[in-house]
């Protein structure tokens, strides 16, 4: 699977579970870390935590390593990290608070239009 293959298992992957705001920041020249940040948002812990597993089950599914997850217990800022892609699940109020879409604004978006199911 190609980076942006795995970019769109996580948004579908979020968007099955009713992920809001499913928006996608292309990373590369701009992160060592990853090549594509996935950021999404809950409405509620558990909300939170259903995205975050079915990213890890989906990316299991395809035989992809999850690197690490981490803040799943609290469910207030879940990473999950699939090596090219990283997945930032939010609870919607601290999405707003940190804000990451503005941190790294200079990152292009990906269009991810076609990747959701709605």
């Amino acid at each position: 699977m190609t980076e942006r293959d795995i970019l769109r298992m996580a948004i579908q992957a979020a968007d099955e579970k009713k992920a809001e705001n499913i928006i996608a920041l292309n990373m590369k020249g701009i992160s060592l870390v990853a090549d594509y940040f996935m950021i999404c948002h809950g409405n509620s812990e558990k909300q939170v935590q259903a995205i975050a597993r079915e990213i890890k089950e989906k990316a299991e599914e395809h035989q992809i390593p999850v690197k690490r997850l981490e803040g799943f217990d609290e469910a207030k800022w879940v990473l999950v990290d699939l090596g090219d892609v990283v997945a930032h699940v939010f609870h919607k109020e601290d999405r707003l608070y940190y804000n990451l879409e503005r941190l790294w604004g200079d990152a292009p978006f990906e269009d991810v239009a076609s990747d959701l199911a709605r």
